[in-house]
């Protein structure tokens, strides 16, 4: 179970940690609040690759 994901310099978002709860947990947002790009980041923690071009500050590592 996914407990907690951090998100650094990728895309948007310079420093993210979100904490996850037991169970279902739902994320939400108008449009443009960053959904996707949540989603997009725990994709490259799945195994999918990094493009730079997503990177918040190209002259630091994604992490």
């Amino acid at each position: 179970m996914l407990q907690k994901l951090s998100i650094r310099n990728y895309a948007l978002i310079d420093n993210l940690e979100i904490d996850f709860s037991k169970g279902l947990n739902i994320i939400t947002g108008e449009t443009g609040a960053g959904k996707s790009i949540i989603l997009g980041a725990l994709s490259l923690i799945l195994g999918q690759r990094a493009e730079s071009k997503y990177f918040f500050n190209q002259d630091k590592k994604c992490v």
